[in-house]
């Protein structure tokens, strides 16, 4: 009886985690509406990068994923404009890098390169 209470306990578990994953991919359009709201989050954004800037191994780019277009801030090497991304990370407000405002950006954690559209 021990066993099909664990292969619910363990299957439930999966299904909150994977939850949880779905809902952490957020739009531009949502992250710029209510920046507050996504403070000290890891949220996810994909799209195509569309302005790119790199200096010694750090760097921003700028995402387009059709809602709108977010900056992206990397301690290590940009995409090239064109590639298309998925850049997970946490969100900053009035961020100012190389001389330019850029408003609400992502501060990068992660990155997964995706195929074309």
């Amino acid at each position: 009886m021990r066993t099909p209470l664990r292969s619910v306990a363990v299957a439930f578990a999966l299904l909150c985690a994977m939850s949880a994953a779905a809902l952490a991919k957020k739009t531009v359009n949502e992250i710029k509406a209510d920046p507050g709201r996504y403070r000290n989050k890891t949220v996810s954004v994909e799209g195509r990068v569309t302005d790119s800037y790199g200096v010694l191994g750090n760097g921003a780019s700028e995402i387009d994923d059709g809602t709108g277009r977010s900056w992206v801030i990397a301690d290590r090497a940009v995409p090239s404009r064109g590639a298309r991304v998925e850049a997970k990370g946490h969100i900053v407000n009035g961020l100012v890098f190389g001389g330019r405002n850029m408003g609400v950006a992502l501060r990068e954690t992660g990155r997964k390169a995706k195929d074309k559209y």
